[in-house]
């Protein structure tokens, strides 16, 4: 059985009478197989491996689902934090060569407004991103205890990223909105972890300054993307 894995693209060869397609996700192993359709439409599948070390995304979601179950044993039980302001880092983001702070506003019981910054240097085959994330978003905290308890944030997020390849130069910006679910604890001494999943739909727009639109893998970014989390920080 063959897995159908994020992030495919096709290309087909006219030529061979061959379709090609090849993994763009950053997260996975890279594949690319051949297809080939007998007389009874069959199809007989020839699977070149091109191994990438990238993180295991299994292994990430079991670490995000043990410190879950985790966080209320160190979460005191007490009333609700009556700070205003939380300062936090992604510490996920690291993984994929981001470095993303994030800070929180109270608003009201129910409402707070976050603004989130990231800077990414990181390689997609043969394609670097170097740039700026943005993402604004609103939370909802239904049980009136904004900033320490769970919520549903809706978010807007703008990409703006320098794209090298080889001698290839290249500006590609993206624009999307997506709605995250969290659950954020502060503790009686201010310390703060948030964490969060969700995704998001994006579409961008690429300008060449050199070379060839086709020399740059931008397929990571485009379309539908999830957003996982874990943020540690302080409320003051």
């Amino acid at each position: 059985m063959l897995n159908i894995l994020w992030g495919l693209s096709i290309q087909k060869s006219i030529e061979l009478g061959i379709s090609t397609i090849r993994c763009c996700c950053s997260h996975r192993n890279v594949f690319c197989a051949q297809y080939l359709k007998n007389k009874y439409g069959i199809f007989f599948v020839k699977l070149n491996h091109q191994t990438k070390k990238l993180p295991n995304m299994k292994k990430l979601i079991t670490l995000v689902l043990v410190v879950l179950f985790a966080i209320p044993t160190f979460a005191q039980e007490s009333k609700v934090s009556e700070d205003k302001n939380v300062l936090k880092i992604n510490t996920l983001s690291l993984i994929v060569g981001t470095g993303s702070i994030f800070y929180e506003r109270k608003f009201t019981d129910n409402v707070s407004g976050q603004l989130g910054v990231a800077y990414l240097n990181y390689g997609v085959e043969d394609t670097k991103f170097t740039g700026l994330i943005l993402t604004p978003e609103a939370r909802f905290y239904p049980k009136k205890d904004a900033i320490d308890g769970f919520y549903l944030a809706p978010y807007a997020r703008y990409q703006n990223f320098s794209l090298t390849g080889g001698d290839d130069k290249a500006t590609y910006t993206n624009i999307g909105g997506g709605l995250a679910l969290g659950r954020q604890w502060i503790t009686k001494s201010g310390f703060t972890m948030d964490l969060f999943f969700g995704g998001h739909y994006g579409s961008g727009k690429i300008d060449v300054n050199s070379g060839d639109e086709e020399s740059f893998t931008t397929g990571l970014f485009e379309g539908f993307r999830t957003r996982m989390g874990f943020a540690l920080g302080f409320a003051f």
